[in-house]
């Protein structure tokens, strides 16, 4: 049977069901800011932006970017009512302190044990790029992962063993893809959802892991 992968946005819209009300969610460069668009506008969600925001909003709409207002990537955002900014210091304290419910993160490797790879490739040309990242994988109360399950050359990016440099040990525990919706345990790696038409018995061959599931 055929299936058809997720869209970045769809896969947003996913992570945007699990969040609970009432949440302090930090939204991580790439990927993850697409999250924002998707939470409902009546929800009492609080964005946080390692650059120093928090209440942050959804994306602008084409023609009202204030480029004074970005995120962490550099990417214009809007401000909820009563939202503030402050010196990023603060926003690093923030982090550090455990005061983030979740943190939602891209990766270029994910390990079955939750170990997280983000922040460099290990490559001598390609530049290394942790940001917060470090501070929000182990400050967060949850980390997850918002990525595509496949590279660009049809390898898993979900691994037994991370081969790239760590940015935290142990500190994802789901993973939101194109393909399926992950949860990462001591001793398991469970399939919480996957797209319509694809099997397990397919997925645990696209991956080359054992899988385990919750459906």
């Amino acid at each position: 049977m055929s299936y058809q992968i997720k869209s970045k946005d769809a896969i947003a819209a996913r992570i945007a069901q699990d969040i609970p009300n009432g949440a302090y969610v930090n939204l991580g460069i790439g990927m993850p800011v697409l999250v924002a668009n998707h939470l409902c506008v009546e929800s009492e969600i609080c964005l946080h932006s390692e650059n120093g925001i928090l209440g942050m909003g959804p994306s602008p709409a084409k023609g009202d970017e204030d480029y004074d207002l970005i995120n962490a990537g550099k990417q214009p955002v809007t401000l909820r009512r009563g939202g503030a900014f402050f010196h990023h210091a603060d926003s690093f304290a923030m982090m550090r302190a455990g005061h983030l419910d979740i943190c939602v993160l891209g990766a270029f490797q994910v390990s079955v044990k939750g170990d997280l790879a983000n922040w460099h490739t290990g490559l001598p040309q390609d530049i290394p790029a942790v940001g917060g990242a470090m501070d929000l994988a182990i400050g967060a109360k949850q980390t997850w992962v918002m990525m595509d399950l496949l590279t660009k050359t049809g390898q898993c990016k979900i691994v037994q063993e991370c081969a790239y440099p760590l940015t935290g040990l142990k500190c994802v525990k789901r993973i939101y893809t194109d393909h399926a919706t992950f949860e990462c345990s001591p001793t398991d790696l469970w399939v919480i959802d996957r797209v319509a038409g694809l099997s397990l018995s397919a997925l645990e061959s696209i991956t080359g892991l054992k899988l385990r599931e919750k459906i």
